[in-house]
C-alpha cells in the first residue's frame, strides 16, 4: 500500500458534492476492473483523508474477506502519520451481517466475525473478517444486509469502501446498490479501454452509481478523469 493523500483533492472534492442522503454519512467504494490496480491504496488513502475531514468517526469498509488487505496495511504502517490498528469491536451494529457462512452451524457463533478496529491518532475504524474462526470446509460470501448500512450511516461522517477487483469477485456489484458514489481505480498504460467499459456496464447495471475514474501510477502519483473520457 501507498499513501496517495496528497493526489486525492479532486476525487475529495467529487465525493464532496454528492448529495448526502438523510439517512447519514455517505458511502464512496473503490473497485477496479482488474486485479492490482492499488485500489486498496487509494481506499485506504481516502478513508484516512475524509477521516482528519470528519466530525463522527470515518469507516473503511473492507469487501475482501479473504485477504484484509486494508487492515494489514495499516498494520504496517502505510503512512508515517498514522497509526496502527488498535482494540477490535463487534461490527455487527446488532443488525443481520453482511456477510454468510456456509455450510451453516446453529452451534456456531457467527456474529463477531467481522470486527472493526480503531486507527491510533485518528477518527477512523477499519474492519477486518476473522477467518481464523471459520470452520474447516465453511465459506464466507457477501451478502446483502440494508439494515447494517443504514445503522453504519448513523454512527459515521464517512464510509470508504474497498472492494476486490471485478475480475476476481462480485463483492463490488453485490454492494453498489448501497454506495452513493463509485470510483473506478484504472492503472495507466494497463488497463484496457474495453475492461474498463465493461466494469462501468456491469456496475451501472446494479444500480451503481459511477462518479469516474482514477488514473492510478501515473508517474509518481495518481490522477481524475472525470467520468470516463481519458
Amino acid at each position: 500500500m501507498r499513501d496517495l493523500r496528497e493526489d486525492l483533492d479532486p476525487i475529495w472534492r467529487l465525493a464532496y458534492r454528492v448529495p448526502a442522503p438523510e439517512a447519514g454519512a455517505k458511502v464512496i467504494m473503490f473497485v477496479s476492473a482488474l486485479s492490482g490496480e492499488g485500489t486498496t491504496s487509494m481506499a485506504a488513502s481516502f478513508a484516512a483523508l475524509a477521516a482528519r475531514r470528519s466530525e463522527k468517526p470515518a469507516w473503511l469498509v473492507d469487501l475482501d474477506l479473504k485477504r484484509n488487505r486494508a487492515f494489514t496495511g495499516f498494520e504496517r504502517r502505510f503512512a508515517r502519520d498514522i497509526g496502527q490498528p488498535g482494540r477490535a469491536y463487534d461490527a455487527a451494529l446488532r443488525q443481520p451481517p453482511i456477510y454468510a457462512v456456509s455450510p451453516y452451524d446453529a452451534a456456531q457463533k457467527q456474529d463477531k466475525l467481522l470486527t472493526a478496529h480503531e486507527i491510533e491518532g485518528l477518527p477512523l475504524l477499519v474492519t477486518r473478517f476473522r477467518r481464523e474462526r471459520l470452520q474447516t470446509g465453511q465459506v464466507a460470501t457477501l451478502r446483502q444486509s440494508p439494515d447494517w448500512w443504514a445503522a453504519l450511516r448513523k454512527i459515521s461522517s464517512w464510509i470508504i469502501v474497498d472492494a476486490p477487483a471485478l475480475d476476481r469477485s462480485a463483492a463490488a456489484l453485490t454492494m453498489a446498490e448501497e454506495a452513493d458514489g463509485i470510483v473506478l481505480v484504472v492503472q495507466a498504460d494497463r488497463t484496457k479501454a474495453t475492461d474498463v467499459a465493461t466494469a462501468l456496464r456491469d456496475l451501472e447495471a446494479k444500480q451503481g452509481n459511477v462518479l469516474g475514474a482514477v488514473m492510478n501510477k501515473v508517474g509518481s502519483d495518481a490522477r481524475f478523469a472525470d467520468r470516463f473520457s481519458a
